[in-house]
């Protein structure tokens, strides 16, 4: 698939540090519980690390407990690319950012969150990049 921001590998690897590299362009995972952003109440909009594309805003994440941030629902339904996802023996659904194609994390639906969409978006924290709201 062709996105918007396209660069060599060699470009990503200078860009980005050796873990934002593992989680973002080689859909690595990072250990439960350790991400900056796991707890945070903060209010504000959270872009992808690698190209500064809105993906979420803190209205919608919420305390799951997994070990990462949480959200029931993207900014913007194409702010966000979904594909399946069968590594491990398992079945889920990769979460991408839509612009830069950057491994973000997986959805879950039907686990039984008190939320709107019945969905967890399990995110990585260092795809994120919080911007706190003014004010």
């Amino acid at each position: 698939m062709a996105y918007e921001i396209d660069k060599p590998d060699e470009q990503w690897r200078a860009e980005l540090t050796g873990e934002e590299y593992r989680v973002l362009r080689q859909a690595g995972t990072e250990p439960a519980f350790t991400g900056e952003y796991t707890d945070t109440t903060t209010e504000g909009v959270y872009s992808c690390r690698a190209c500064g594309a809105e993906l979420f805003r803190s209205d919608t994440k919420f305390a799951s407990h997994c070990g990462w941030p949480s959200f029931y629902d993207p900014a913007d339904s194409s702010a966000v690319e979904l594909r399946d996802d069968h590594s491990f023996g398992m079945t889920r659904t990769e979460v991408r950012c839509a612009r830069c194609g950057s491994h973000l994390g997986h959805v879950f639906r039907g686990e039984g969150y008190p939320t709107p969409t019945d969905e967890r978006y399990c995110i990585n924290s260092v795809s994120l990049r919080l911007t706190p709201r003014e004010g």
